[in-house]
């Protein structure tokens, strides 16, 4: 008898890819182009004087996806990396994998305006309940046991998506 509150679900899929100026609008474009969402531009809060950063300097877009559309862009992303990860992406909660070329991607064609760029991928898992804990009322706190951890990671990747884990 499985317990319902164990379950592992796939929470949301985030695209990302960094930039400044000219590469950041191609960067945005790129996104939303593979997610058929609106990417949104992420600025910079640190100043890191070594790279030209500065507060409030634009360098990066991301895009979110949930639910069913999240799982079929998945299946389409882990395609460019011919269903193989690394133990060493895998993390609690999460895993992160990077596309070189985006032209990797099933079904992606290249596009002249944007020329050859990659992105990153970050794939979150959650439980059943974790709404506790982020909800803004009456918040409560979640056991260490709700966390999905590498080896679950693992084992629902090879069930579900039929993904090899090197």
């Amino acid at each position: 008898m499985n317990n319902p509150m164990r379950t592992v679900v796939v929470e949301k899929v985030v695209l990302s890819s960094g930039g400044t100026g000219d590469n950041l609008t191609k960067a945005k474009k790129l996104l939303e182009l593979i997610s058929g969402k609106k990417a949104h531009i992420i600025a910079s809060h640190k100043r890191i004087p070594d790279f030209n950063v500065r507060p409030g300097l634009e360098v990066g877009t991301r895009v979110t996806i949930r639910h069913k559309e999240a799982i079929a862009l998945l299946i389409k992303l882990l395609g460019a990396i011919d269903n193989k990860l690394k133990f060493s992406s895998l993390s609690d909660n999460h895993f992160s994998f990077g596309i070189q070329e985006y032209i990797e991607i099933p079904g992606v064609e290249y596009q002249r305006d944007l020329g050859i760029r990659g992105l990153n991928v970050t794939v979150t898992f959650a439980r059943p309940g974790l709404r506790v804990q982020r909800k803004k009322r009456k918040a409560g706190k979640v056991a260490k046991k709700q966390m999905v951890t590498k080896t679950e990671i693992k084992s629902f990747m090879e069930g579900s998506f039929k993904t090899s884990i090197l």
